[in-house]
């Protein structure tokens, strides 16, 4: 028997939208979940036909659920469970982002530059002390 709505938490875990159910209640919490642009909380019913927005920056992905699921399903029958309607837009935004990739970046996010490394192995090696090559023996006997 398929239920008429559901909590909009669990729709989301189940429908394989997050990883865990506690992630998505936190991104209701946190107003990354919206529904005709209302944020919402984890206990949210959520009913057939309504479209759900999720923000996972830098994209906000949209779906129209076509059933209300509180178990989780195969990924091979999450076509039956939503209806993704996300904006091409928000597509050709997440490959901009994709390609940008270290263009832009902060300093001292993301791997080291070659100066940077060059800088933390002079800092890191050890110091070897010997003697120099122009030491001479000769010059004690005076």
């Amino acid at each position: 028997m398929e239920k008429d709505q559901a909590r909009i938490d669990k729709w989301l875990w189940a429908s394989r939208i997050f990883k865990t159910r506690t992630i998505a209640a936190d991104a209701c919490k946190n107003g990354r979940v919206t529904i005709n642009g209302v944020n919402v909380k984890p206990s949210r019913p959520l009913k057939v036909g309504e479209v759900v927005d999720v923000k996972k920056p830098p994209v906000t992905y949209s779906f129209k659920v076509l059933k209300c699921i509180e178990q989780r399903v195969g990924a091979k029958l999450v076509p039956e469970i939503y209806e993704n309607v996300t904006d091409p837009k928000q597509y050709e935004l997440l490959e901009m982002s994709r390609i940008s990739g270290f263009i832009d970046r902060a300093r001292g996010t993301g791997r080291p530059t070659k100066k940077d490394r060059r800088a933390m192995e002079a800092f890191t090696e050890p110091v070897i002390f010997g003697f120099d090559d122009d030491w001479d023996d000769d010059d004690d006997d005076e």
